[in-house]
């Protein structure tokens, strides 16, 4: 458990800065975020890093590493993620999304050259993200305050104590000699980053406040994970905006609403993205990966 002690450090740097920097309050203060001057604080520092050190080398990557080893890397450890969300799906109490991550795992380690090559998505199998976080949430635990951690970025106080499970429960962290573990964390570090320039590119024009738009993104898309894109009250608000009441049956359209009379018919909406066995949010006009900026995705083993 060597991996839990620089978190416990963490949590208790945590709560010394915010006995020393006291609550943020005014009007615009979040209640979800109590540590926001400290958070802000290390926001800084991550993105100092991101912008000196691991965007550059990151894109080095995306330029000169070619496309095909690109996307094997991507696969390989999109394979080991497998392995650890079947386990959560399982103690969700979702067994067959947790049967088909390991018939993913199988299928692609074994006709997947060790995971290099992805069988199983062509093949029909959809790919679940989940982690212990994600399932502390599903068994009622509270996310705690918003917290920012130092290099992983974005997270709470129940996503980090996930995070530690999940380090525990990847495969990859019992590879041995560890001269092999360090440059495949290394590799997966740079390969993560490499996949997020777009977005990192798209935040810098889009937000005003970096900082607040990336706590909202981020403590959103956590609340649509845990609950798989229904978070609790979402049918209310949407009954409250005149919305059409959902369907019974998962996958069906809504009833539509009959228009007012002598009013013309609306068109049509276009279909919303995401088909069946979609895992990813929905809502949000820009998803956000957790890490950004100046977090390591690739080693937040989600």
């Amino acid at each position: 458990m060597n991996a839990a002690r620089p978190i416990r450090n963490l949590l208790a740097t945590a709560a010394a800065a915010a006995a020393l920097a006291g609550c943020a309050t005014g009007p615009t203060a979040n209640p979800k975020d109590p540590l926001e001057p400290f958070n802000r604080e290390v926001s800084k520092i991550n993105e100092d890093f991101d912008k000196g050190i691991l965007r550059p080398v990151a894109e080095l990557y995306a330029d000169y590493m070619p496309t095909p080893v690109q996307r094997a890397v991507e696969n390989f450890f999109s394979n080991v993620s497998d392995v650890y969300s079947a386990a959560n799906n399982l103690l969700q109490g979702k067994p067959t999304r947790a049967a088909e991550d390991t018939m993913r795992v199988a299928m692609n380690t074994v006709l997947g050259i060790g995971g290099l090559i992805d069988i199983a998505t062509p093949a029909g199998l959809p790919k679940y993200k989940e982690d212990f976080g994600q399932t502390l949430g599903v068994w009622g635990v509270p996310a705690g305050p918003y917290l920012v951690l130092p290099l992983f970025g974005p997270s709470t106080f129940r996503d980090t104590a996930g995070m530690l499970v999940d380090r525990q429960a990847d495969p990859s962290a019992y590879f041995y000699p560890v001269s092999l573990r360090n440059s495949l964390a290394g590799a997966r570090i740079v390969a993560g980053r490499a996949q997020l320039l777009g977005a990192s590119n798209l935040l810098e024009q889009a937000a005003l406040d970096k900082y607040s738009f990336l706590r909202d993104s981020y403590l959103q898309r956590r609340q649509y994970l845990i609950y798989d894109g229904n978070p609790p009250g979402a049918d209310d608000d949407a009954e409250t905006e005149g919305a059409a009441p959902a369907a019974t049956d998962a996958g069906a359209a809504p009833a539509p609403v009959p228009p007012a009379e002598g009013a013309s018919a609306p068109a049509a909406e276009p279909p919303k993205p995401g088909a069946a066995g979609e895992t990813q949010p929905e809502g949000q006009s820009m998803p956000v990966p957790p890490g950004l900026p100046g977090g390591l995705p690739g080693v937040r083993f989600r």
